[in-house]
């Protein structure tokens, strides 16, 4: 199982990066969060694969922010350097500005499309992200495994489960066997809860998947059911540190 990182770049990515490239197979970088602008998790993922090419870098790809053209030319930078993967997704509201998602598609997977057929991508693998609870109040119900299942299965390469915790644990065993016959790479964010982040993580309301304390024991769990992991302690940057630290026993 490999152990990814969300990363979250700053003017000084790269030597956060030479703090923790020991400790993980790969980053998840993030992509101007909450629609603050931040560097490019495109073009910060187009540097660490340059800088680090046996890890697995794999950015968020926020549609929100980006015309066509723009999601055309990063794209074909991420395909050019060869980055292992793009998740695409309509993301959060820009901070400044307006939402561009919605003006020029009414799902990701058009995106998806518009990059393989029209901007004729050859090697970066696209994925999309799953979730178990509504990501937005439009919708009333919940997304059942099928739901998921039949996404990915609708022309993604890979995908990224969001929200794991005791709850949606068995969510993921389901999505974990249909994929696994179908050999579509999963895997899974795992937020940890820390001293540090306990009241951000109650502000924002995010279930943790389990607390830093328990991080190895719960992560031995997921052996044969994902890919690998994406661990994060959500602000609190000494935390990750720790966390991957605990998690090396699990690493392949």
């Amino acid at each position: 199982m490999k152990l990814l990182h969300e990363f979250v770049p700053t003017r000084k990515f790269l030597k956060l990066a030479e703090e923790l490239h020991e400790l993980v197979d790969g980053w998840n970088i993030t992509d101007s969060a909450a629609g603050i602008p931040a560097p490019s998790g495109t073009a910060v993922g187009c540097v660490l694969k340059i800088k680090y090419p046996d890890k697995i870098i794999i950015p968020i790809f926020i549609l929100n922010y980006k015309g066509p053209v723009e999601v055309g030319a990063l794209a074909l930078a991420a395909d050019a350097v060869g980055l292992d993967g793009l998740v695409l997704t309509f993301g959060d509201e820009p901070k400044y500005g307006d939402p561009l998602a919605a003006k020029y598609w009414k799902r990701s997977e058009d995106a998806r499309d518009f990059l393989r057929n029209e901007i004729k991508l050859k090697t970066v693998k696209l994925g999309c992200l799953l979730s178990p609870k509504p990501a937005r109040s439009r919708y009333k119900e919940e997304f059942t495994y099928e739901d998921m299942v039949n996404r990915v299965k609708g022309g993604w390469d890979f995908a990224f489960f969001m929200r794991l915790n005791n709850e949606t644990f068995p969510i993921l065993q389901k999505v974990s066997e249909e994929l696994r016959k179908l050999k579509i790479p999963l895997y899974s964010y795992f937020l940890a809860e820390t001293p540090r982040n306990k009241d951000i993580l109650a502000r924002i309301g995010w279930s943790p998947t389990t607390t830093i304390d328990n991080a190895l024991e719960y992560a031995k769990n997921l052996e044969g059911l994902v890919d690998g992991i994406i661990a994060t302690c959500a602000g609190d940057i000494e935390g990750d540190k720790k966390l991957l630290e605990k998690l090396q026993d699990i690493r392949s």
